[in-house]
């Protein structure tokens, strides 16, 4: 991974005014925040420039804004939260540019906290727009990016603004950037992949670039039919890409010609009905009933699973094993979860998960708090896994 400069790099800050990229796209319900948890990861950051004299002026976009300033999609609703979670006073700002900006930003003391307004209130945000990045850049000194789940965004404030300001990562831009690099850039071997989910279509980019990078790939999931669909296998009413069938294949060949092994379910958690308690049987995976539904990798995939995450030094996972979030059919997904946070925990292994649905999973097995790092950051770690530059990343790198 090219070198970045992080906050170690930064002296001499005091009376500065920091642009902070952050991400504070929380969920909302009823105007209340249900989750802190991206508010939390950026905490670090927020805190450790206050502490050294920064004047910090956090940017930020929320939800996707149609037609401009829109009262729903304000930040103002998120301001008092951030400032629950940091301890300390955080004003606020009714733009992100021009005279509002620049006069509450002109108003700072040393070691105070700024939000400024929904950077999406601009169309000019979202298409990089230059005049709209130089009327960001004029409230800064500084600009620092802790927003690695906006990384694969070439957007003002993730991008551009790199480019008129001295740039350096977070904490937690630089923690994402680091276990990655651990996961996939330069891992100890053997490299073990779990990847679930529904779909193969979703995951083609991420599974051809994978059998390049890892010894051993796990499919699990819906997707899992499809590649059993394409060897051959009568895998009943299960969820199952037909269409896909050639592609399964060549993702296999590409695997055989790189020498990464794929791991296909042995048996599987039948079930005539998708709902939770419903009837289910465990059968082998060559004989699964017409009229059934595979739902969950059965106890004998599990273990097969299990000795792979054994044998691994490394593993990077997204997606669940089998339809999780309806019970009895997550058995897998927390056997598996389990048995690797149990490793990470000795010291076996060094485990790097992300995705929407696996940091759910990870979670309901009760153990993300264990694995070396659980992204939060959804499309960029994808895109990150897929093999793709991502433009925020980059160009703290000067690449």
């Amino acid at each position: 991974m090219p070198a970045f400069k992080t906050l170690d790099d930064l002296s001499g800050i005091a009376g500065k005014r920091v642009l902070v990229r952050v991400d504070l796209n929380v969920p909302v319900k009823d105007g209340k925040v249900t989750d802190t948890t991206r508010i939390e990861r950026v905490a670090p950051t927020i805190l450790e420039l206050s502490k050294k004299g920064a004047k910090v002026v956090l940017l930020a976009h929320f939800g996707r804004p149609k037609e401009g300033p829109s009262p729903d999609l304000s930040l103002s609703l998120i301001a008092p939260d951030v400032s629950k979670v940091l301890g300390k006073p955080v004003a606020t700002a009714s733009d992100s540019i021009g005279e509002a900006a620049a006069s509450a930003v002109a108003g700072m003391k040393d070691g105070d906290i700024l939000l400024l307004e929904n950077t999406r209130f601009h169309k000019g945000e979202e298409k990089n727009d230059a005049e709209f990045t130089k009327a960001l850049a004029a409230n800064g000194d500084i600009y620092v990016n802790d927003a690695f789940s906006a990384a694969h965004r070439a957007h003002a404030s993730t991008e551009g603004l790199a480019h008129l300001l001295p740039a350096y990562a977070g904490r937690t831009m630089q923690q994402e950037l680091e276990a990655l690099e651990k996961g996939l850039g330069s891992p100890a071997r053997p490299v073990v992949a779990i990847v679930g989910g529904a779909k193969v279509s979703t995951k083609i980019d991420l599974l051809m670039n994978l059998v390049k990078k890892v010894d051993a790939l796990v499919i699990g999931g819906g997707m899992a039919n499809t590649f059993l669909a394409a060897r051959g296998t009568n895998v009943g009413k299960s969820l199952c890409e037909h269409d896909l069938g050639e592609t399964a294949k060549q993702i296999m060949i590409e695997a055989a010609t790189a020498g990464c092994a794929i791991i296909l379910p042995e048996d599987g958690v039948v079930a005539r009905e998708f709902k939770a308690g419903a009837a289910n049987q465990t059968v082998d995976i060559n004989a699964i009933p017409e009229d059934a539904m595979v739902l969950d990798v059965g106890p004998k995939s599990v273990e097969v699973v299990k000795a792979w995450i054994e044998r691994a030094q490394t593993l990077v996972w997204n997606g669940p094993l089998g339809a999780f979030e309806i019970e009895p059919f997550d058995k897998a997904t927390v056997a598996a979860a389990k048995y690797a946070a149990e490793r990470t925990k000795a010291g076996k292994l060094t485990s790097v998960a992300g995705g929407g649905d696996t940091v759910s999973a990870l979670n309901h097995a009760g153990a993300a708090d264990d694995f070396s790092y659980v992204s939060t950051a959804g499309g960029a770690f994808l895109e990150w896994m897929e093999g793709k530059i991502l433009p925020g990343v980059a160009v703290l790198s000067g690449k």
